[in-house]
């Protein structure tokens, strides 16, 4: 018999107009986005980098988790039905009854979204010619923040949830059954938050002396969570039954082992006194001109 004291029945739609709705996953998102980038304009200013630079590195991370997080979906996880529906995987609509609706992205992949702000940093690295390992070891830190918020906007929604439990953890989400089941996306939240707090500390320390550290750690915190929590959650997808470790814990694997290798790379060399420097290439290209 369920001990559980909690029943959530919340509407993941804030409010809705035709098949347009504001849904609180977007909104946690969005206000996830908004917390790290106050986090990090701390960092940037306390490092004196013209916030400029932030505010250009914000977009180019929006796009690329967004991006990154919509493809892993689409190829990891449900590849037999987009691959027959191309066109659901670049807009926010699902074709329901013979028609077309707009539903809204249904399915982000945090694994796809880390490859695709990896992806994106580089070609913001190459542009303002700075070192990728020492703006990583900086972003990090405040990363996790809005991968927090998205789990608490997956709580909203009642998705990805946990499996059955008798303990006082135990939440009943009613939208799916009345059986009390792990909040698996409240746990990955706060160990996520766990994160930040721990890299920060390590930034005030200095450790970012040490080039690709605190990325390294981060790596290893991180998908070491996602593959322990992975253990109390049901799969999302059918075929994942019949595998012995889930989607999420394969892809958290090969982060896992890079976030060491990182690490112990970076122990073993000398620490590093150069700051974080960003190039504006806008006064070179207008210099070019006026000659």
């Amino acid at each position: 018999m369920s001990m559980s004291l909690i029943t959530w029945n919340v509407d993941p739609e804030i409010f809705k107009i035709g098949d347009f709705a504001i849904r609180y996953y977007g909104v946690f998102f969005a206000l996830g986005m908004i917390l790290s980038y106050q986090f990090m304009k701390r960092i940037f200013s306390k490092e004196q980098i013209a916030i400029k630079y932030l505010d250009v590195l914000l977009v180019y991370i929006a796009i690329g988790t967004v991006v990154g997080a919509r493809l892993g979906h689409c190829l990891f996880y449900d590849f037999a039905y987009y691959s027959q529906h191309p066109l659901e995987i670049i807009l926010p609509i699902a074709k329901v009854e013979g028609s077309y609706h707009f539903v809204g992205f249904m399915g982000l992949a945090s694994h796809g979204g880390a490859i695709g702000v990896l992806l994106s940093l580089a070609l913001f690295c190459r542009k303002y010619k700075t070192n990728l390992l020492q703006l990583l070891d900086r972003l990090v830190i405040a990363i996790p923040i809005t991968g927090a918020f998205i789990r608490f906007g997956n709580f909203m929604n009642s998705e990805i949830y946990g499996k059955p439990t008798d303990s006082l953890f135990g939440i009943v989400f009613l939208r799916d059954d009345a059986i009390a089941r792990h909040p698996t996306q409240l746990y990955e939240a706060f160990a996520y938050l766990a994160v930040t707090v721990i890299l920060y500390v390590l930034y005030q320390k200095n450790c970012a002396r040490y080039k690709g550290l605190l990325f390294g750690l981060f790596l290893i915190f991180m998908f070491t969570a996602r593959f322990i929590l992975e253990y109390f959650k049901e799969n999302q997808v059918a075929f994942e039954d019949q595998m012995v470790l889930n989607m999420g814990q394969i892809l958290s694997i090969p982060f896992m082992v890079v976030g060491l290798v990182l690490v112990i790379w970076s122990l073993r060399r000398p620490k590093e006194d150069a700051p974080l420097q960003m190039v504006d290439v806008k006064p070179k290209i207008e210099e070019q001109v006026n000659k």
